[in-house]
This record gives C-alpha cells, sequence and structure tokens, in this order.
C-alpha cells in the first residue's frame, strides 16, 4: 500500500497546528483581523503547502527547498506568537502551547530533513 502525505507524523502535526492556531486567533481584537491575524494564516497554510510540496518532490534538492521554506515559516510563525503574546492577544499559556507546537513539528522537519540528506 502506498504511503501518502495524509500518512505522515509531520502532516498530522501540522494539521492540529493549524486548527489551534486558528482557534486562538478567532479571539484576537477585530482591529488586528486585518493585520497580523492575516500574516499568521498566510504562514501557516504556506506551511502545510510546503509539506505537501516536498512530499510530492522527487529531486532531493527540491525537498531540501520546500523543507528549508516550512522552517522558515515555522521561525515567522514563532516571532509572531511572540509579538501577540506581548500585545496581550494571546496568554502565556497560549504562547507555551503555541511554541511547543512549533518544536514539535521542527523535531519532525530535522528528521525529514536528515534522511533527505543521508540518503
Amino acid at each position: 500500500m502506498k504511503k501518502e502525505v495524509e500518512d505522515t507524523r509531520i502532516y498530522h502535526k501540522y494539521m492540529e497546528f493549524i486548527s489551534y492556531v486558528e482557534m486562538i486567533t478567532e479571539k484576537y481584537p477585530k482591529v488586528t483581523k486585518t493585520a497580523i491575524v492575516s500574516v499568521i494564516k498566510n504562514n501557516l497554510y504556506a506551511g502545510i503547502q510546503n509539506i505537501l510540496c516536498a512530499y510530492k518532490a522527487f529531486e532531493k534538492s527540491e525537498k531540501l527547498k520546500y523543507l528549508n521554506n516550512l522552517d522558515i515559516n515555522l521561525k515567522m510563525l514563532k516571532v509572531l506568537a511572540r509579538v501577540s503574546y506581548k500585545k496581550k492577544y494571546i496568554s502565556l499559556k497560549n504562547y507555551e502551547a503555541w511554541s511547543r507546537k512549533i518544536y514539535n513539528i521542527g523535531i519532525s522537519l530535522g528528521g525529514w530533513v536528515n534522511s533527505c540528506v543521508k540518503h
């Protein structure tokens, strides 16, 4: 049976992350909906797109390019979480959970990158 992207750990972790961030950003003040929330969502969905593209890429160099882009999305989302916390849009508990989810996705990402580099 052929493995699909939906069968991967990183895909599941990232989809849970999307659900979490969507739930959290619903509580942001209305004035931020068009500013920081749109930047968060753009990076959030660009991340899942990079997972899908990396999974479908045939060449290792192409796969690594998408995985590097995913790493950039995660770093940007970490910055946006920090900004959200400092502006008091999210609580310390939300900030810690958000950061932990990014960290866990990063572990899976690192494993994927290592498997590309080794082969």
